[in-house]
């Protein structure tokens, strides 16, 4: 065999190994896009479904929301009216009220002197008074601290 003969051989063997090594290439890649096809339309399958269940979701929490604000709403409603009727129970009835109880009280003073005047001279105006000799260490501390 001459040179460019065993030359022709090698280029011919290294064109063979190439195309064997880019034919086994080509069929790994077509397992691998076979595999990738077929978990891209296993994750469309489960990940249509769930946008499904999550628009519902969504879609149920919104009503659930515009309830709890016609809820809201209506409490601070009902809250403004109660404000209102205290306001107004409060300036009808307060004022009278006030001046009844001190008629009461003005009266119940009025006896009570009345009552003191008929007592004996010697008792009018007595009082008992109760004198302890020792004060609370809390009512102690105080009195030093308002001295200071």
């Amino acid at each position: 065999m001459s040179g460019g003969e065993v030359a022709g051989l090698l280029v011919a063997v290294f064109w063979a190994i190439l195309v064997s090594f880019l034919a086994v290439v080509l069929v790994r890649l077509a397992q691998t896009l076979k595999a990738a096809t077929k978990l891209v339309s296993g994750v469309t399958e489960q990940a249509v479904p769930l946008l499904g269940e999550a628009s519902a979701t969504v879609r149920s929490a919104q009503t659930q929301l515009d309830r709890v604000d016609a809820i809201a709403t209506d409490v601070q409603e009902v809250t403004s009216n109660a404000s209102a009727l205290s306001s107004t129970v409060s300036t009808a009835f307060g004022g009278p009220l006030v001046k009844v109880a001190a008629f009461g009280y003005g009266v119940r003073r009025a006896l009570g002197r009345k009552s003191e005047a008929e007592q004996p001279s010697g008792q009018r105006g007595s009082r008992k008074v109760v004198v302890s000799r020792t004060v609370p260490a809390a009512r102690r501390a105080g009195r030093k601290r308002g001295k200071d």
